[in-house]
């Protein structure tokens, strides 16, 4: 079960806060998982029961230590609205390598939200996690997610065969990493 909390901000940009997940972003979660068009790239839609399962199980507290993700409500600072959610689920502890992944609702897409909120969970994941690489997979086919990667300069260290399945199709997957930058040119 999911506790009512007070919004908690981790991270501030010109535009919107990320913060972590509460009961106030489950409806868009939920919408986000269940529609095909926004799922076309990533797995098949949820039914609203493993949507609502998925979203309390991304809700669940988070520390260094965990295995499960961090996620984070992409919140407009201005208006309040929910634009949809960042995370990372660290993937190597003792390499310090984190995951990241991103939806953005269909009607905030294209206007640079998923750019901002990359840039401050990238941010947050080297200067306050001290993690040392990001990875990212996104389908051969989402361009708008292996654009906005580039964009931050990820670099793309491969291409996955056959490696996810969507509506029962195999897609092949772009695999992204970024270190974390050094001061030592």
């Amino acid at each position: 079960m999911i506790a009512e909390q007070k919004l908690t901000v981790l991270s501030t940009g010109q535009r919107i806060a990320l913060s972590l997940f509460d009961v106030s972003d489950m409806p868009l979660f939920i919408d986000i998982s269940m529609s095909k068009q926004m799922m076309k790239h990533v797995y098949a839609p949820l039914t609203q029961q493993a949507a609502t399962e998925a979203f309390v199980e991304r809700s669940q507290p988070w520390t260094l230590q965990s295995d499960h993700w961090l996620s984070l409500g992409i919140n407009d600072i201005f208006s309040g609205e929910k634009l949809g959610s960042i995370g990372l689920k660290i993937v190597n502890h003792s390499a310090k390598i984190a995951e990241v992944g991103f939806m953005i609702k269909t009607s905030a897409q294209g206007k640079g939200y998923a750019s901002e909120a990359l840039s401050l969970l990238m941010s947050y994941a080297y200067n306050t996690l001290n993690l040392n690489k990001l990875v990212a997979t996104c389908s051969i086919n989402n361009s708008d997610s292996f654009n906005l990667l580039e964009k931050h300069g990820f670099i793309r260290e491969g291409c996955l065969r056959q490696n996810t399945l969507i509506n029962n199709i195999l897609v092949d997957d772009y695999v992204y990493g970024l270190c974390k930058p050094t001061n030592n040119k």
